[in-house]
Parts: C-alpha cells; structure tokens; sequence
C-alpha cells in the first residue's frame, strides 16, 4: 500500500500554525509532511505593528494558548508587538524557508525555529539578519543559505504562493492550516482542531490510518484566512 502524504498548507506569520506545531512535529514520526507556504501577509497584507493590530493579535493569541498549549513569550507582547517599527511580512520567511528546503531538506525544521522566534523571542523574522542566523543554528552554511535566498527571492516565492493558493483551492481549505492527507491521488482534508493540545493522539490517530477514505472529516478547524486571522 501506497504511504499517504501529510500536505501542510501554511503561513509563517498564522498563529494558528504555530497553535498546530505540535502536531506538525508528530506527524513527521508517521509520515512524509510536505510543507505549502500561502503567502498570508504579502503585499498589500503586509501589517505594520501598530497599538490597535497589538490588541487584537493578544486576545486572538490567548485564544490559541488556550486552545493549543503553546507558549507565546513577554518578549513577544511586550517587545515586539510594542515596536511601530515593526512590519509583519511573510515574504521574506517564505523565501528562507524554500531556501532551507532546498538546501538541507529543513523546510520545516526552520519553519518550526521561526514561529518560536516570533512568537516566543519576539524576534523580527522578516529581517534577513534574523533569517540568516536561524539558518546557520539549524546547521546550514550561511554562503550556501544566502545564495539560495537569493535563487529564491522575488518571482520564484510568488510561484510557490500560487501554488500553494492553487493546492489550498483544490482540496477545499479555507485557509491556514489546512490539513489534507493524498492516498492513491486522492485528497482528503482534516480537522485538527480536535486534537490541539494532544499531539499524541493525533500521532495515533495518524499511525492508524489505512486510506484517505478514513481520514475523511468535514468539522471545521480554527485558522486564518488567507490575508489574516479573523478577530
């Protein structure tokens, strides 16, 4: 039998993905995870930090805390949601990421390493000093990791988000995350907001799985929509 295939559709910047990393983390023990950026915040998405953005993003954030069990650090409310200076741009962590891949199969080992950045360091991930310093603590050569950020940069990362756009419309997500498990060339979406939290059963409920027919589900999952999160 033909192992089935995790697609993440996600965004470096939705809180929601980092609600959902856990289960991201678990996943790659069961079965090949292959990572979709949406492109959430480009463009005219783009979001300078601003007092107004800083109090909705803490009680959305709460929500997902609650929810999900991750942690969202002081740095982060106090420090990075306070900087006006600040502007939230999944551009460049996009490109990072598809650099990282590229180079080291680590697409989602970077993407794991950002989120905590953001969200727990309060750390300016849309800054390539940022980027390149993440990288070379994950291991990669900050030469190899520059060039391939430069391979990727520009049109390249849109034809990925178009891409990604494109898999998020076939398999009927609404937004990120979308979970959608292919077996056999079929897709089959997945709610994982009953299993925030418990990334254990979420790993059994995987390990369990004979065909996309059983994975199967239609209850709706928390996420953001694809030039943000909702309030």
């Amino acid at each position: 039998m033909t192992t089935p295939l995790l697609h993440y559709i996600h965004d470096p910047l939705c809180g929601w993905c980092y609600g959902a990393a856990p289960l991201v983390r678990v996943a790659r023990q069961v079965l090949p995870v292959q990572a979709h950026a949406g492109g959430m915040m480009i463009g005219a998405s783009r979001r300078p930090v601003t007092p107004a953005l800083r109090q909705f993003v803490m009680g959305h954030d709460r929500r997902i805390a609650q929810a999900s069990g991750q942690p969202f650090g002081e740095a982060y409310f106090e420090g990075l949601l306070r900087d006006t200076t600040a502007v939230l741009d999944s551009g460049p962590p996009i490109t990072a990421l598809l650099a990282a891949e590229e180079l080291a199969q680590a697409g989602l080992d970077l993407l794991a390493r950002l989120q905590t950045a953001h969200y727990v360091e309060g750390r300016r991930i849309a800054d390539s000093a940022v980027l390149q310093a993440l990288a070379i603590e994950l291991g990669m050569d900050a030469e190899g990791f520059a060039a391939a950020l430069d391979r990727w940069s520009g049109a390249a990362t849109q034809a990925h988000i178009a891409q990604s756009r494109a898999l998020l419309a076939r398999v009927g997500g609404q937004g990120f995350p979308t979970f959608a498990i292919e077996s056999g060339g079929q897709f089959s979406t997945v709610d994982v907001g009953r299993f925030l939290g418990q990334p254990e059963a979420w790993r059994d409920w995987l390990a369990a799985l004979e065909g996309v027919s059983n994975a199967a589900d239609t209850a709706p999952s928390p996420f953001c929509g694809l030039d943000g999160c909702a309030p």
